[in-house]
């Protein structure tokens, strides 16, 4: 077994189990650390019982190493190793993610890094969509950011073809229903996903009419996770709204409803997801990741979506990206 790939894919784990940054870190240093070597050196130092006299490897680090070496399965690959039960069939027709972040906002990991770990999950596309700007807490883009951030993709895209990066925002949703960007910009894109990230006790009334606005922009094309709630640590309740209207509104201007597949949202819950199913809306099976290792989340969503009844068929990224971009 490659020992750099054991490192890599030991990070790629923790990532997908949730598990510290640090952590994560660690192991993606002593891959770095490992890249750089001659040849040769690391079974040498296998041998001698050296490998923690490099720099940035530790005990941990430096037993995945050994094992790898070895031929051995490193622990902490089969210790993080969490087969998802359901949505399997459904999780092996997703083409892309409508729903990804980079360090260009608050994502930890360039937008190479992602697109590479997302080509190698088998997906043809991925949708870059960093914060836009209001969300100053997660860095979000402003219009001069989010224009060189195009040129970026661009010149990925030609380097990584024939896997495509669709260029993106996550859009938040202002008061009155507006979109946080100029209308020109998000023209351009070829996804928007639009999400509601402040005022989340919003009365009941006002966050309908305020999410019904977002879902009919002719800009928007996927809801992001529609109640906001978080469901682990302290929590954080569902906002209230008149899910049928927004979800109404979603099916008559052809708005997708995000399945948001990250473990502390699992968004939106299952009374609303069978609603959405029962009124005919579209979805999007989407990560939200910021990290490579949170981009296999899709298989939580593919499970929940299953379990509420979705069908291939009403699955937006179950489509190649030519496809996806002329629906």
């Amino acid at each position: 077994m490659d020992p750099l790939w054991a490192l890599r894919q030991v990070a790629f784990q923790l990532e997908r189990a949730g598990e510290p940054t640090y952590r994560v870190r660690a192991f993606r240093k002593a891959a770095e650390v490992l890249a750089a070597l001659p040849d040769g050196e690391v079974e040498r130092r296998v041998a001698a019982g050296t490998l923690t006299d490099l720099p940035g490897i530790g005990k941990a680090t430096a037993g995945v190493i050994a094992d790898a070496v070895a031929g051995r399965e490193p622990s902490y690959l089969s210790r993080f190793r969490e087969p998802v039960v359901g949505g399997q069939e459904l999780r092996a027709l997703l083409k892309g993610d409508c729903h990804t972040h980079s360090d260009w906002s608050d994502g930890g990991s360039p937008i190479r890094e992602m697109a590479e770990t997302a080509r190698g999950l088998g997906h043809s596309w991925m949708a870059l969509t960093d914060h836009s700007p209001r969300l100053t807490v997660a860095n979000g883009l402003s219009a001069d950011r989010l224009l060189k951030q195009l040129d970026v993709v661009a010149e990925l895209n030609a380097e990584l073809a024939p896997f495509r990066i669709l260029t993106g925002i996550e859009v938040d949703i202002l008061d009155d229903g507006a979109l946080d960007q100029r209308p020109e910009l998000l023209e351009r894109l070829d996804v928007v996903v639009a999400s509601v990230h402040s005022k989340l006790r919003m009365a009941a009334p006002e966050m309908t009419r305020r999410m019904v606005a977002a879902a009919a922009n002719p800009h928007v094309d996927v809801l992001g996770h529609c109640t906001g709630r978080l469901v682990v640590g302290k929590g954080r309740p569902e906002s209230t709204f008149d899910a049928e209207a927004v979800f109404s509104a979603c099916v008559e201007h052809g708005t997708a409803v995000e399945i948001n597949s990250r473990p502390e949202r699992r968004d939106p819950p299952g009374r609303l997801l069978r609603l959405a199913v029962e009124l005919g809306c579209s979805f999007a099976i989407d990560s939200d990741a910021h990290a490579p290792g949170q981009l296999d989340w899709l298989s939580f969503g593919c499970e929940r979506a299953e379990e509420c009844g979705v069908t291939p068929d009403r699955v937006i990224n179950t489509l190649e990206a030519s496809d996806f971009l002329s629906r």
